[in-house]
């Protein structure tokens, strides 16, 4: 199944793409023959039951964990083909995460951790980018300050303007609101919304959360390792009733 409620070119694709773990008698099929397009420009969610594939898809789509079968593109090549060595770059070149816990090196300031990626890569962030990141974000006045003297908003603020301070293809987000309260998590959804509406940036999120979703253009739905449908211009109700009908489909395929 593809998404479809975009019209502009994928950011990132996957085509028949399958993840076995084990094998023989203790094989488990965590994804099963997924084809999906995310749309470039756009703030996709994944969602679904435990267990039903979204870390794996995410992990696939971004290069962190090879496929059993199937090809993954992100914007014209295939990861799927390269090898660790030309993965490590790409991950370090094009694409961006935004995890959980926020990751940001406790000895450096703001600034130093925006631009911890070029600086990995032998680069620099070009100081007009950078001033639009850190305006569009709120932290022009907390740069010089360490993780230790921001708030858990900020923090995860700073993590989304290192992700995008490469201008990558696609910013890949784990649970981005997981560790914080429910006021600094709208904050950062709506930033991560503003960074698609305001800097064209492209945001595939995996979540639990149908308030954390209805901040995406669409929701992709997964159950048992397959795509079981999609949601455009999602709200809180809408998700809810979506992963309720995952639950009730499970549940009878269950009984019978």
């Amino acid at each position: 199944m593809t998404t479809t409620a975009h019209t502009s070119p994928a950011a990132v694709s996957a085509r028949d793409l399958t993840k076995v773990y084990g094998s023989g008698d203790v094989a488990v099929t965590a994804l099963d023959s997924v084809d999906v397009d995310f749309a470039r420009g756009a703030f996709t969610a994944i969602m679904g039951p435990s267990g039903s594939g979204k870390s794996t898809l995410m992990h696939l789509l971004a290069g962190l964990d090879s496929a059993t079968s199937g090809r993954v593109v992100l914007g014209g090549t295939e990861l799927t083909s390269l090898s660790d060595k030309q993965l490590t770059v790409l991950r370090r070149e094009r694409i961006g995460f935004v995890f959980q816990s926020f990751n940001l090196l406790p000895m450096f300031t703001a600034a130093q951790n925006i631009a911890l990626p070029s600086q990995l890569a032998g680069t620099t962030v070009d100081s007009d980018w950078l001033d639009l990141l850190t305006s569009t974000f709120g932290l022009t006045d907390r740069l010089t300050h360490k993780p230790h003297e921001l708030s858990g908003g900020q923090q995860q603020r700073v993590a989304i303007a290192r992700a995008l301070s490469t201008r990558p293809d696609v910013v890949f987000a784990d649970e981005p609101t997981g560790n914080l309260d429910s006021r600094s998590g709208v904050e950062v959804l709506a930033f991560l919304r503003r960074s698609v509406r305001e800097l064209g940036q492209t945001i595939v999120m995996v979540t639990h959360d149908p308030a954390a979703a209805s901040y995406a253009d669409e929701v992709v739905l997964l159950a048992d390792g397959r795509i079981a449908g999609t949601i455009n211009e999602p709200t809180p109700d809408s998700v809810l009733a979506g992963l309720d009908a995952l639950r009730s489909a499970e549940t009878t395929g269950m009984a019978r």
